[in-house]
């Protein structure tokens, strides 16, 4: 595929990083119009999506560079390529310190959980149809070996460098397949926010949906760097999705909560300014 987008002179512009900066702006702009659905602050919101990003960006890499301390010291040039490297774990590493840094700026702001996790569901769905483009393009999480007429063959250095990617091996094109589920998700999410009352609903489906689409593509991509579990049956993302499955499930049938028409002078009293 096109790990390298188009080179600068020098410099070399990453198909994955354009990808990735590519869905966090779609997802910044869905994000206006969700938050007005859920009836909160979009400016609030905004700001939230800013710290996690920036927690997320900073933290993984943080944590990249701590684990490979050793190869730093011996090759200070290395730091040059840092933002090109690409693992499974990354992800999962930056959603947590996003998670871990969003949470108590999201109390500090009074934003009601529940609706504040509706109006996020849609944007983060389409945020990683894109990245999974990009992860396409770039090699990363790349797909198991087949001979499917569609097929997907990296032959540039840059995809094995990066990601890991083997050359001249038909893979799955499972980011692909990654990339449409979510975007579908992303569609279905956006249309029932319409039409779901209760607040938490969206999140609920949302951490459903995506999990599914997760457990189900993780059959298709290679388990190099993924984690094995019960004697190889199930990998790391499918056991996360698994939890996932049972938040989302707990959050769907949450009694506790109220109808949208009850919450919503909550919500507008914790979402608006």
């Amino acid at each position: 595929m096109y790990p390298v987008l188009f080179h600068l002179g020098p410099i070399v512009v990453p198909s994955y990083g354009v990808m990735a900066a590519v869905g966090v702006l779609l997802a910044l702009a869905l994000l206006l119009r969700t938050a007005r659905l859920a009836e909160l602050n979009p400016g609030l919101l905004w700001n939230l999506s800013i710290v996690g990003l920036f927690a997320a960006l900073v933290g993984s890499r943080v944590l990249l560079l701590v684990l490979n301390w050793s190869v730093v010291r011996m090759h200070p040039s290395w730091l040059l390529s840092l933002a090109m490297v690409h693992h499974p774990l990354l992800a999962a590493i930056g959603i947590a310190f996003a998670i871990a840094a969003m949470v108590p700026y999201a109390r500090a702001r009074q934003l009601p959980w529940r609706g504040t996790a509706d109006a996020f569901a849609a944007p983060v769905a389409l945020a990683l149809a894109c990245e999974q483009v990009g992860a396409l393009l770039g090699g990363s999480g790349y797909g198991r070996e087949t001979d499917v007429r569609w097929a997907v063959v990296y032959t540039s250095p840059f995809a094995m460098n990066w990601s890991g990617a083997p050359l001249f091996d038909p893979v799955h094109p499972v980011q692909a397949y990654a990339a449409c589920a979510f975007l579908m998700i992303a569609g279905g999410l956006l249309v029932g926010m319409r039409r779901i009352r209760r607040p938490g609903d969206t999140a609920g489906i949302a951490l459903l949906a995506m999990s599914a689409a997760v457990y189900m593509t993780e059959f298709f991509r290679d388990a190099e760097g993924r984690g094995l579990f019960l004697g190889g049956l199930l990998d790391g993302p499918q056991l996360a999705a698994i939890g996932l499955v049972l938040l989302g499930a707990f959050v769907l049938f949450d009694r506790s909560r109220v109808s949208a028409t009850e919450s919503t002078p909550r919500a507008a009293e914790g979402g608006h300014e």
